[in-house]
């Protein structure tokens, strides 16, 4: 396995505080998986070996709630509604907010933020990696069968070369975890890979020696 860097990106989805910094809204239903695969660390290790290597990052945020979001929908899914009952990511919130370790910099992309559970359903992220000639994509974030799968589905539906990282994501069960990465994943995703395996194959620099 191997990775053209000037054509390969790095796909953050919803590094909200809710999802991921104790206090949030969320992080109590992910943090024993979370805990038990070292997401935060991972994702952490992962964010030094992309950079380190030059490689795009773009942020895929979901819809930040916002009073009225969803109430007049014909068809909400459960999740929306779950988001406008419990006000998930809520717009100038704290939860709604970037964990400050994944929050973006300089030259990072920020996405059209999504309304469902798909990163490329009515957003630019499609247009945007075009513009750079992203063929491969690298997928992390939360949850793992959720917005994860759906936007590494869809981008195998796109034509991209899809990467799915087991430990650099979290669900609510371990059964979701195992559907994602055991069941589903391998139907679509080119790669599922741990953290460690991903940055040995994307070259460069070892992880933890200047990454």
């Amino acid at each position: 396995m191997s990775y053209p860097i000037d054509r390969t990106a790095y796909l953050l989805v919803d590094p909200y505080n809710d999802f991921l910094s104790e206090g949030g809204r969320i992080y109590p239903l992910i943090e024993p998986i979370a805990t038990d695969v070292g997401l935060l660390d991972n994702l952490r290790a992962l964010d030094r070996a992309v950079r380190a290597r030059g490689i795009p990052v773009f942020i895929v945020p979901h819809r930040r709630w916002e009073a009225g979001d969803y109430q007049d929908w014909d068809h909400p899914t459960p999740t929306q509604c779950k988001i406008m009952h419990g006000h998930h990511f809520a717009r100038g919130e704290w939860g709604g907010e970037w964990h400050p370790d994944f929050a973006p910099k300089e030259g990072d992309t920020i996405v059209a933020e999504h309304w469902g559970a798909s990163g490329f359903a009515n957003t630019d992220l499609d247009f945007r990696l075009k513009q750079k000639g992203i063929s491969h994509v690298i997928i992390v974030g939360l949850l793992a069968n959720t917005c994860i799968e759906a936007t590494a589905r869809f981008a195998a539906e796109l034509g991209y070369h899809v990467t799915l990282v087991r430990d650099a994501t979290a669900a609510f069960r371990q059964d979701m975890m195992h559907a994602a990465h055991e069941l589903n994943g391998p139907t679509f995703a080119h790669a599922i890979l741990s953290t460690d395996e991903l940055i040995a194959n994307l070259g460069g620099p070892a992880a933890g020696q200047g990454d």
